[in-house]
């Protein structure tokens, strides 16, 4: 039997210990490692970086953090980088916005065990260990699914056309209509989240096509309100999905979002 001190000397340690010490996975094709949060706390080129809107926390926010570029040695501009959430949220970000920066610069926001981040009060959780945060992101129009946060691992991936192409529009379709611009807009503000036709990595909501599209359950204004603010159509406190807001998706981006749902509805296909 452990004497009650013994006991509580025991329970001290235990409280002491860096419950959110972590570990990252990188794996841009030269081989897979591993950063813990000791390490990518003690980088030479981790500094304290400021974000005047943090889109998790809707407010300012300060970390330390470790420029993602230095992360990635030798991935290129054309890869497709899948950044993976311990919640299943999956998003694909080019690596160009990340290589080739023009303004907006991405950091890897790293919590300290010692100094934990406040809670989520959407997902009443952590943002840590790793979130992805960006300095100036409206100066590449880095959208909000490309600050993943609860982060685990980052992995180069091929192209979202070459792995899923049950998502693909009509290849007949001219490159600048709207069911093609809306394709893109898909891939930047939806795919992150749901699966279209049972493709896609994302785990945390349901299909947006199959066995209906939300074009076929949901008038055109209720489907535009739900985008805009989920909870104005449906209140759900434990609800995941964050509202787009027209500095997030502008008018003419949720009309060919909305343009590229209804000509899937057409292409139906099961995984």
């Amino acid at each position: 039997m452990i004497h009650p001190l013994r006991r509580l000397g025991l329970l001290v340690l235990w409280l002491a210990l860096p419950l959110h010490a972590a570990e990252l996975t990188v794996d841009v094709g030269y081989g897979q490692k591993t950063y813990t949060t000791a390490q990518l706390l003690a980088r030479a080129d981790a500094r304290d970086v400021a974000i005047p809107a943090d889109v998790a926390f809707k407010r300012a926010m300060r970390y330390r953090a470790v420029p993602l570029k230095a992360l990635l040695d030798g991935a290129s501009p054309d890869d497709t980088l899948q950044f993976v959430a311990s919640d299943g949220f999956a998003a694909q970000i080019p690596a160009a916005l990340i290589v080739q920066a023009h303004g907006s610069v991405a950091w890897l926001a790293v919590e300290d065990p010692a100094h934990p981040w406040p809670t989520l009060e959407e997902i009443k959780g952590d943002a840590g260990p790793f979130y992805v945060v960006w300095t100036q992101p409206e100066a590449m129009k880095i959208g909000p699914e490309q600050w993943p946060f609860q982060l685990v691992s980052i992995r180069r991936q091929p192209s979202v056309a070459e792995r899923f192409p049950a998502i693909l529009p009509d290849p007949a379709l001219k490159t600048d209509s709207p069911v093609q611009r809306g394709f893109v807009v898909f891939q930047h503000t939806c795919f992150a989240c749901h699966t279209l036709n049972g493709q896609g990595d994302a785990k945390l909501g349901p299909d947006l096509n199959i066995p209906h599209s939300a074009t076929e359950y949901l008038r055109e204004d209720l489907l535009r309100a739900y985008i805009r603010d989920p909870q104005s159509l449906r209140h759900w406190p434990q609800a995941r999905m964050p509202g787009f807001d027209r500095k997030a998706l502008t008018d003419q981006d949720l009309d060919n979002l909305l343009a590229y749902l209804h000509h899937m509805a057409g292409r139906k296909a099961q995984p």
